[in-house]
Formats: structure tokens, C-alpha cells, sequence
């Protein structure tokens, strides 16, 4: 309880101070959940932070890729929404009663460090990836709803990719295969 009542003081605190829609919340998405909202973790990502303009034809944002070079299989891609603030690590997919099959949540860190991550407030279950500094994939975990946890990294990493829980292992992904990254 103690928690979710820090969590919508943050938010009361972010939606406060957010000037419109190019405020950076922590999180970069287009229409998070396959056209379901993600509320307040809901930004559009510009194309300075990329270099490119990431707005399709239609005029929806696109999400950013990581794409993955599974020593047990084909490359393939994962759109993300990226948290890389405190805020919007804090956040991550809180709440969230789904995510698509292809999507996921790319947490970076400012340095490589031991991540510790928790299901608290989180209702589906997950598998993360911890990356290093250079993409390397250096701990894979499942992650079960609603627990506190932690779940700690391994090794040290910089960045962990959320995704369904058996997507890693879907796609043949194992510890010590590469990503490449957007950020």
C-alpha cells in the first residue's frame, strides 16, 4: 500500500510538471500495448533522441527496435519502449495487463552495474534479458507476477530488455548472444 501510494505521488509530482506531450516521462512508446494507452509512461520519442524521424504516414510514433543474434536461431527484432530515467525505470510495466507478443520494455542504466529488478504492481509474467555496456547478453531470468523479488543481474550490466516470459527461449536467445540496441 505504502508503495502505491509513492507511486501516484511521483506521478501526481510528473503530471504537474510535464509541459504537454514532448515532456520526457521516462519512457518512450507509441500506442504502448498494441493501441491500448499506457497512461502516464506515455511519450512520443523524438526524432533528436534518435536521429531520425520516427513518425511513420500514418502519423503514430514508431517504436525503436532491438534486434537480437540468437546463437539458436534466425536474427529478429523486439519493438520497445525505452525507460531511462529513474522515474521511468521505476514505472516500467507496472500495471499493465499485457504486451504484445513482438513488444517489450528496454530499461538503460547510466553504467554498467549489478540491476535489480521487482514484479511488485507488475501482472504478467516476464523474462529479462541483462545486457552490458557493449549489448552482450550476460544473465536471462523469469520473473513470476506480484513478487517483490529481486531479480538480480548475474554479472554487471548496463541495459535489460522485459519481454514475455518465454520469448527468450522461443527464439533460442542464451547468455553470451549480442544486441544491438537503440539508444
Amino acid at each position: 500500500m505504502k508503495r502505491r501510494r509513492m507511486v501516484l505521488v511521483l506521478l501526481a509530482l510528473l503530471l504537474a510538471g510535464c509541459g504537454g506531450p514532448a515532456a520526457d516521462s521516462g519512457t518512450k512508446t507509441a500506442e504502448a500495448s498494441g493501441g491500448e494507452p499506457a497512461g502516464a509512461e506515455t511519450t512520443t520519442q523524438s526524432s533528436e533522441r534518435t536521429g531520425k524521424d520516427t513518425q511513420p504516414a500514418s502519423g503514430a510514433p514508431e517504436l525503436p527496435t532491438v534486434t537480437i543474434d540468437p546463437s539458436g536461431g534466425e536474427k529478429f527484432e523486439v519493438r520497445v519502449e525505452i525507460a531511462d530515467n529513474a522515474l521511468g525505470r521505476y514505472i516500467g510495466l507496472r500495471g499493465r495487463k499485457s504486451l504484445p507478443e513482438d513488444r517489450g520494455m528496454l530499461f538503460v542504466h547510466p553504467d554498467e552495474e549489478q540491476l535489480s529488478f521487482t514484479m511488485d504492481d507488475t501482472l504478467i509474467p516476464l523474462s529479462i534479458a541483462f545486457m552490458d555496456s557493449e549489448g552482450r547478453i550476460v544473465d536471462i531470468q523469469d520473473m513470476k507476477p506480484l513478487t517483490e523479488g529481486p531479480y538480480i543481474s548475474a554479472k554487471l550490466a548496463q541495459y535489460a530488455l522485459e519481454v514475455n516470459q518465454g520469448f527468450f527461449e522461443e527464439h533460442g536467445v542464451k547468455v553470451g548472444d549480442k544486441a544491438d540496441l537503440p539508444v
